[in-house]
């Protein structure tokens, strides 16, 4: 009781205090969108949410300053002769950090008009070269979105086309496809899965190992993306890390559900502008285990992450930044401890053993940055990267003596570890060509080393006990393997109304000769139809190659060397078309729909009469034992998508996404069917209202309401389900039975004061507030108290998840 109060204390009294009149700092840079060069004379007008104003005008290197800028929600808008107005709302300003605010701004062809940039105003992306299907997010809205837990999966959820995979994890379906076709980008190079508890082949997990608080404004796509983005079908994240703050010692802390974080920034050197950022998270499941607070599950999750920058400016406006993230995951689920049945809650794992599960991720680079001209510049990364993940399973032999269990053995059943590692290379070379044609050219490769080893044991049940048969290897692979993906892309502004892209890139997967894909087109067009309106097109063909450990799996061993059976696998394809149309209804409303159809092809299924196709795997805690495989499987993904977006201003917003869409796909047995991931709708509601007060003070309450269509599944093999000891289901009737629609209420509510130096925030997230019980799938549990071992896994039920965050500031300038 007295940890608890002590916890309770920590939290409420800084709630106490009385808030202060603060201001704040508001500074950055203004380059060239296109060639990074600095912009000399640009007119900044800051407007508060007071309607007061004040300006100035940028410096010989692109920068300005604003200062005593009072605490609150600001407006700044940037106006320079020869470019497009750039307007930034919503810039939350508190007394804790100063607001460090780059911007780029776009060459015109003629006087356009304002538009509006950064991802709180119209969500228009930073790549130039994406005409359809992007949007750019903002730290600010992985924080504001109910639901969202300041992870960049989790809020993509709520964008048209996009779903999550489950509450459990944080995977999303993209328009139908598996989530394993999402690629991960950070500061322009390939990254392993960022997540905790990553399962092989899966692009998401429970908790993410990325932190908003260092995050850039980054960018999402969703199909038909430019050329520089290759080895994927489905989506981009293509991540950006922020620069710590070069003039003033700042640290942020916070104490929340699902971590205890602490982070600081600030400059190594005054003179030259050089700063630090460093950022580290653990854990906060585990404190509260120390504390005896319940928290669903008896297995705790341990984890912790970090992330450092250095960043070093360089002359004429580059910069060299040395930066790295990186994530340990741990988790335990003891079954063997129990001391009478049902007297443990275990969210995951099976109740007939121990399990033992580890994972780690990190990668670590180095970025230059390099303006030549006004019309060109640079950008290159190097980086190192690491993936490994280790299982144990112990097979618990037990009986029950006087009411409790009493443990018999405890004999070993599986061991496995799967660790990948990169050496990764992203350069390219953007020049402008003129007013009007901007070309951008490059290379991503990836040299990556592989390392696949499991051994398990078969289980084979009788009426009377569990019978263990003979070790068998089913991986044992040591390999290395060369990625490489030259893409080059060019922007024509035709005239006023007109902007047409081009792009070319190739694919090339050195792990067999079908891995091999020599012309990729990406083509898009945008024609401006007057009155605040807009058409795009957008087409691409994208392929990509099989999570590795696939390659290397063997369904038999003979002696201790297993029998690999799709080395030769070939990479899998998409066409893939989109049409958009944007209007904005008012000054702060946004209207965009867009169709699409994608054609998806050489997809890897069964060599023998199957429903099996890959498009079907990629999400969930499993890993795929696949058998011979061959590329001649096809599936089809098409449907339309809305969203309605009030941008926030006057103190509320509110984002409405819908998608009515169907994905089917075709195995060797040459029968149409459902994919799993075949919800055929998803609709997503997220609005906020925010009180303001005196000094600064505000008042956040918002929600989210979320309804998808079910999975699909199929009638249950009873006699293979028992010998496999999992579900198995019947192959011809696959994906005939659709799960009851998912529906999930959240509201979040948050407190935000200031203080001189010091900004204090208490936010509370309510997920599943109705708590409806969502089925997440079917499992197999042998010894279930039913008698019944084919039974229902429910999705989390209510869960509050709270944080309490500190920023302030050190010292003086």
């Amino acid at each position: 009781m007295e940890k608890r109060l002590l916890l309770l204390a920590c939290l409420v009294l800084p709630v106490l205090a009385m808030a202060q009149p603060a201001t704040q700092t508001i500074r950055g840079k203004v380059v060239d969108k296109e060639s990074k060069y600095p912009l000399l004379g640009v007119n900044v007008m800051l407007t508060t949410d007071q309607g007061e104003t004040n300006g100035t005008i940028t410096e010989d290197d692109g920068t300005y300053r604003l200062e005593d800028v009072p605490v609150g929600r600001q407006t700044l808008e940037f106006s320079y002769v020869g470019y497009e107005t750039a307007v930034v709302n919503n810039i939350i300003v508190g007394s804790g950090k100063e607001v460090i605010l780059d911007v780029e701004m776009d060459a015109s062809t003629m006087d356009l008009g304002v538009v509006e940039i950064i991802g709180q105003r119209s969500g228009e992306t930073r790549n130039e070269m994406a005409p359809v299907s992007a949007r750019q997010f903002s730290v600010e809205e992985t924080d504001r979105y109910a639901g969202s837990r300041g992870d960049p999966g989790r809020m993509a959820s709520n964008f048209a086309g996009v779903q999550g995979a489950d509450d459990s994890r944080n995977d999303i379906v993209v328009r139908g496809n598996s989530p394993q076709g999402v690629l991960w980008r950070f500061e322009g190079v390939n990254i392993p899965n960022p997540n905790h508890f990553a399962i092989p082949g899966t692009g998401g997990g429970p908790v993410t190992v990325l932190n908003n608080k260092y995050l850039d404004n980054s960018d999402f796509f969703t199909g038909a993306f430019p050329a520089e983005f290759g080895n994927s079908i489905a989506g981009v994240f293509d991540l950006r890390m922020r620069n710590g703050n070069n003039e003033r010692h700042e640290i942020s802390a916070q104490l929340g559900f699902l971590g205890t974080e602490l982070m600081a920034e600030g400059p190594l050197s005054r003179k030259s502008g050089a700063s630090y950022l460093m950022s580290y998270r653990y854990s906060t499941l585990q404190l509260f285990q120390f504390l005896g607070i319940q928290v669903g599950t008896d297995a705790i999750p341990q984890y912790m992450d970090g992330a450092f920058r250095l960043n070093f400016p360089t002359k004429k406006g580059g910069n060299i930044a040395l930066w790295g993230v990186g994530g340990w995951s741990d988790i335990n689920i003891v079954l063997s401890d129990q001391e009478a049945p049902d007297t443990s809650t275990f969210l995951y794992g099976q109740n007939d053993r121990d399990q033992y599960f580890g994972s780690l991720m990190g990668v670590t680079g180095l970025t230059l940055t390099q303006p030549f001209s006004s019309n060109t510049y640079l950008k290159a990364t190097v980086s190192a990267s690491n993936q490994r993940v280790d299982a144990n399973h112990d097979q618990i032999y037990r009986h029950v003596e006087d009411g409790l269990f009493v443990v018999d053995t405890l004999p070993p059943i599986l061991d496995y570890t799967f660790e990948e590692s990169k050496i990764s290379f992203n350069a390219y070379i953007n020049q402008k060509l003129g007013r009007r044609v901007t070309l951008k050219a490059g290379l991503n490769a990836d040299y990556q080393f592989m390392t696949y080893f499991d051994s398990a044991r078969a289980i084979t049940t009788t009426p009377d006990t569990v019978l263990l048969g003979d070790w068998r290897v089913r991986w044992d692979a040591n390999d290395a393997a060369l990625l490489l993906q030259p893409f080059a892309q060019l922007k024509y502004k035709a005239g006023e109304r007109l902007t047409l892209l081009g792009g070319l890139t190739s694919l090339y997967f050195s792990i067999n000769k079908n891995s091999f894909s020599p012309l990729e087109p990406r083509l898009g067009m945008t024609y401006d139809l007057g009155k605040n309106q807009r058409l795009s097109l957008g087409y691409g063909l994208h392929s990509q190659n099989l999570p590795g450990y696939l390659y290397y799996y063997a369904s038999e061993t003979k002696g201790n060397d297993p029998q690999e059976q799709n080395l030769d696998l070939g990479l899998y394809k998409s066409h893939h078309v989109v049409l958009g149309y944007d209007r904005f209804v008012s000054k702060n409303m946004r209207l965009k729909l867009e169709t699409y159809f994608q054609y998806l092809f050489d997809i890897p299924v069964d060599t023998f009469s199957s429903s099996f196709s890959i498009v079907n795997a990629g999400s969930g805690f499993s890993r795929l034992f696949p058998g011979k495989l061959i590329n001649e499987g096809t599936a089809r993904n098409y449907g339309v998508e809305a969203t309605l977006e009030r941008f926030f201003n006057k103190g509320y917003y509110f984002l409405f996404t819908g998608s009515v869409f169907d994905s089917k796909y075709r195995g060797s047995d040459e029968v149409w069917r459902n994919t799993t991931f075949n919800g055929r709708f998803a609709f997503n509601l997220v609005l906020a209202k925010e009180f303001t007060f005196k000094k600064g003070s505000a008042f956040n309450l918002g929600g989210k309401l979320t309804t998808v269509g079910g999975r699909w599944y199929g009638p249950v093999d009873d006699i293979a389900s028992r010998e496999a000891l999992e579900i198995i289901y019947v192959s011809e009737t696959v994906n005939t039975e659709q799960f009851r629609p998912y529906f999930r209420a959240d509201v979040k509510a948050s407190y935000r004061w200031n203080r001189p130096k010091v900004a204090h925030e208490f936010s509370i997230d309510f997920i599943n507030v109705s708590g409806k019980q969502n089925i997440l799938t079917l499992t197999y549990a042998p010894d279930h108290p039913s008698g019944n071992p084919i039974r229902e896994e429910y999705q989390l039920g209510f869960l509050p998840i709270f944080f309490y965050k500190l920023d302030f500031s050190l010292g003086k300038k």
